[in-house]
């Protein structure tokens, strides 16, 4: 079992880096990989390489030739449907094989707009439309207008929430429009890194508040250890990329499941109404995701320190063949920090700002992600599923975090005039959202983002969530 064939994993470019940096300046590239001998079978089952390797990030070899671990691919070309010449069909067989979750209504509107502009849509401009305007990005049903009744009703679902702040508008300095929440603190000696010296000193001055709860449910259901890691990890970029940076102190984490039906201690309450097969069961939930969002919590550096458990399952009390539970989970990741007071607020970006992208290289993992969290669990294919969980990279987090925290120590004069975490989407979400703020349009040269595997087409470079990346 080694990285997927044509890309390279960051443990083989760190050892190569490594190596170099030792005088070894012969070797080109260092990879690894895991060797199992079976005895006993003639053939090795599906089901068997399945739980031998993790197979969105790497491959299985059967008698394999080790040049293949250090072969490289050609880059895929971009790819456009065929709406002039197919009709709306082109896009509705698109919506089906790229796990777009467009809705009927989004289907026309792309198909009228292609057609005025007298050409084909590209698969780039499609993924990146599903992501930034799915229900995971863009909350339409708790914006919607709704009725009870057939009586409208004066607030959105979402217009409810954020009537609390209306009503108690005390002490919150930012709500709702940041990638998290801040309410002010209390003047206290702030124990921070001096950004000349380096050495850490006590400093005077007012410690706001920011605080964070998110739910990463989709993930934690198709593969709960790296969809709840992913979940924690999600949660700490919103904090650290809130106001001009940030630093998070603590989280928590929190789990709804249904019946766990342990084996050999089954409960009279219990009772078994199968699952959907590509969604884990609440024990292997239960018992994969708490170590997963535990894992990213302590390699990242940040103790969590609350949480919760409960699982729920009930029959409908007006259909027999209806259940109610979490079958789909519900796995909350949320966290609290500290703003400096000077960064609470985001800055305009001027014309001709630089966009750094800070953090790991793109990966064939975590792609359509937006999407397919927005969907009824099931609707899209398996492999679609599985392709959309993100895979984390704490330590690879802890460095943008440690890049936050140098420009923070430098308060008024810290370089981030605005930053985004790159989450649901990847670049084609996080980058057109934070220019689009300031009133900005932008460039941007797809290959000469840091890529582990050369032969992405356009579209999965610009819309993969495989990084921990901060900008």
């Amino acid at each position: 079992m080694c990285r997927v064939l044509g890309t390279q994993s960051p443990w083989s470019s760190k050892a190569t880096e490594i190596a170099q940096n030792c005088g070894l300046t012969t070797i080109k590239r260092i990879e690894h990989g895991v060797l199992y001998e079976l005895s006993g079978i003639s053939s090795i089952p599906e089901a068997l390489l399945g739980l031998l390797h993790d197979r969105m990030t790497q491959s299985a070899l059967i008698g394999y030739d080790s040049a293949d671990l250090f072969s490289e691919q050609q880059p895929q070309r971009l790819n456009t449907i065929a709406l002039l010449e197919q009709g709306k069909d082109a896009l509705i067989t698109a919506n089906q094989t790229l796990g777009l979750a467009l809705s009927n209504d989004e289907i026309d509107y792309l198909a009228a707009s292609f057609q005025d502009l007298g050409r084909n849509p590209s698969d780039v401009e499609l993924m990146m439309f599903a992501q930034a305007n799915s229900e995971h990005c863009r909350h339409k049903i708790f914006n919607a207008d709704w009725t009870i009744d057939d009586v409208a009703q004066p607030l959105s679902l979402f217009n409810m929430i954020r009537h609390t702040k209306q009503q108690s508008p005390d002490a919150i300095l930012s709500a709702y429009h940041d990638n998290a929440a801040i309410i002010e603190g209390h003047n206290v000696n702030v124990f921070l890194r001096s950004p000349d010296t380096g050495l850490y000193d006590y400093n005077q001055e007012t410690a706001h508040i920011l605080m964070k709860v998110e739910t990463h449910n989709h993930p934690t259901a198709i593969s709960p250890f790296p969809g709840a890691a992913t979940g924690a990890g999600g949660e700490i970029r919103d904090e650290g990329a809130t106001g001009r940076g940030s630093v998070t102190k603590a989280g928590l984490v929190g789990f709804s499941v249904s019946h766990l039906k342990i084996p050999g201690y089954n409960q009279p309450w219990e009772t078994d109404i199968g699952k959907p097969n590509r969604i884990a069961s609440a024990l292997d939930i239960m018992l994969e995701a708490p170590l997963g969002s535990a894992a990213f919590n302590n390699e990242f550096g940040r103790p969590n320190l609350a949480g919760y458990f409960r699982t729920f399952e009930s029959p409908s009390s007006e259909n027999d063949n209806v259940y109610y539970g979490y079958h789909k989970p519900i796995m909350i990741a949320g966290g609290m920090g500290a703003i400096r007071p000077m960064l609470c607020d985001k800055h305009t970006i001027p014309p001709g700002a630089l966009i750094i992208v800070l953090g790991g290289p793109a990966m064939l993992i975590g792609l359509g992600g937006g999407a397919a969290s927005s969907q009824a669990s099931g609707s899209a294919s398996e492999a679609l599923d599985f392709a959309s969980v993100q895979r984390g990279n704490p330590e690879m987090q802890r460095r943008c975090q440690e890049v936050i925290n140098h420009c923070n120590a430098l308060g008024e004069h810290s370089p981030i005039i605005s930053i985004h975490d790159v989450g649901a989407g990847g670049l084609s979400n996080a980058v057109p959202e934070i220019i689009h703020d300031s009133g900005r349009g932008g460039c941007f040269e797809l290959r000469t983002i840091p890529n582990t595997d050369l032969a992405m087409s356009p579209m999965q470079i610009w819309c993969n969530e495989a990084r921990s990346v901060m900008y």
